[in-house]
């Protein structure tokens, strides 16, 4: 009989803050820049160069602490965490190790098999390093230190998840709980959030952890999911011949589908810690505390309470709109400006979400005003133009942001209702189409939806489907 064995999965998850500076000095931390050019001595590391720091790092770490139930720890300071790598211009990380801000919190995961409380272990506050670029034409490897200084919360959780559906609904949470916080846009593409994995398996039943693993290099939630299935089978298939899992950092290499050993990771690995002598220690006052947590916005659960009852939303789409801050942010402005919420709702679940997935885009990338989806549910309502056109509008807003109003204009897209000219239109063509006529006459009712869809061609699709029918009617 073969052996059942059990993943037990711990992440630990960095993400960037949304701060327009860094954590210790006043570079910027816009993403892209041409190499080098966000820098100053502080984030480079020059010698007599001091630290100072940034007061939003610290309530959005306060803030995301809160929101995943964790105890604010008021004391807390700042360490330095030496080691030597070109990416490390000081050659020490200034880092938090024995005051994290943040301790012993929870956030609550929903997969198929229901509710899991996953606990989370820490979070603390540090700086990030520079990239380093491997120029394999010159055989050299350059650093851009614009990253350098970035500041980063990192998130470690408790070893509570079992599989990668846990793994992501997990990540899942934190980044919209992140992302309604504004702390950060946790765009994984763009590595501010980013996650390391440490796994390991043991024997179903059994109480001590296996030896883990510690995967890094996972910048999307498929890659992450491919990744814990590979590093899975890879440790059963090694204890099952009898061999040992060894305690390392591993790669994975998305397009291979394979992780290859980085580093081994020794248990004393000793970064000598010590506190940062640069740095005072934070006090975090109550009065400070209360501040902040009265800044908190709407989450996403009180969010979706909200638009089912103020809205009357089916939980549907509710659940779809608020699952993106973005999208529910563009859903609260059309609506403020058209007072229509299920239209409008209608138009994000229907024509937004296909032509996102069309474009292979995220909601977090859509583009259009609240405005122009708003002037173009008004378009619709009042008969301005009819349902097909305002696809073919919708289209143009999507990609180009374009008013509808003025689109609609410029090319000739209003609805034609002048019923004179519509009526001679629909004459003619009862007239060509004797067929169809005696066919409705003879009690073949689909015969009259032929003759509307002629009379919409000859229209090139303006005509208003209701009016045709009325006149048609008529006629016949």
């Amino acid at each position: 009989m073969s052996k059942q064995y059990e993943t037990v999965i711990g992440l630990e998850v960095h993400v960037e803050l949304a701060t327009k500076t860094k954590i210790f000095c006043s570079c910027s931390t816009a993403f892209g820049g041409a190499p080098n050019t966000h820098t100053c001595p502080v984030c480079t590391g020059m010698p007599g160069s001091l630290p100072v720091l940034n007061k939003q790092v610290v309530e959005y770490a306060v803030a995301v602490g809160l929101a995943t139930n964790c105890t604010i720890t008021q004391y807390c300071k700042f360490d330095r965490k030496n080691y030597f790598y070109p990416d490390n211009p000081q050659n020490y990380q200034i880092s938090q190790l024995y005051l994290p801000i943040c301790r012993n919190g929870s956030v609550e995961i929903e997969t198929a098999g229901g509710k899991k409380s996953i606990g989370i272990h820490e979070i603390h506050m540090e700086e990030d390093a520079g990239k380093l670029v491997h120029d394999e034409w010159e055989d050299c490897s350059i650093v851009d230190y614009n990253r350098s200084g970035v500041p980063l919360i990192e998130i470690v959780s408790e070893p509570d998840m079992r599989s990668a559906e846990e793994v992501i609904a997990y990540l899942e949470k934190l980044r919209l709980i992140i992302q309604y916080l504004g702390a950060s846009d946790c765009k994984l593409n763009e590595g501010s959030m980013r996650a390391d994995v440490n796994l390991s398996v043991r024997e179903v039943g059994a109480t001590e952890f296996g030896t883990r693993t510690e995967m890094k290099n996972l910048n999307s939630f498929k890659a992450i999911a491919r990744a814990i299935e590979g590093e899975r089978a890879r440790q059963i298939e090694l204890l099952e011949e009898g061999k040992q899992v060894i305690q390392e950092t591993r790669r994975w290499d998305d397009n291979k589908e394979y992780s290859y050993a980085m580093r081994s990771k020794e248990d004393a690995q000793d970064y000598r810690y010590f506190p940062e002598p640069d740095l005072v220690p934070i006090v975090i006052s109550d009065e400070w505390l209360a501040e902040i947590k009265a800044k908190e916005p709407e989450l996403r659960t009180a969010k979706l309470e909200r638009y089912k009852k103020e809205y009357e939303l089916p939980d549907y789409d509710a659940q779809i709109i608020t699952g993106s801050k973005h999208m529910a942010d563009i859903f609260e402005e059309t609506t403020a400006i058209c007072k229509k919420p299920k239209k409008v709702s209608n138009w994000l679940m229907g024509e937004t979400l296909r032509l996102l997935k069309e474009h292979e885009k995220e909601p977090e990338d859509i583009a259009f005003s609240a405005e122009n989806l708003a002037k173009l549910i008004e378009l619709v309502d009042g008969g301005v133009i009819n349902g097909n056109v305002a696809k073919e509008v919708f289209e143009q807003i999507f990609d180009r942001n374009i008013d509808p109003e003025k689109y609609v204009e410029e090319k000739g897209l209003k609805t034609v209702n002048d019923e004179g000219a519509l009526r001679e239109t629909i004459e003619q063509i009862v007239a060509d189409n004797p067929k169809s006529v005696e066919d409705y006459h003879n009690g073949k009712e689909k015969a009259i939806g032929f003759l509307v869809g002629q009379t919409m061609k000859a229209m090139k699709g303006k005509a208003d489907p209701g009016m045709v029918n009325k006149i048609l009617k008529e006629i016949l």
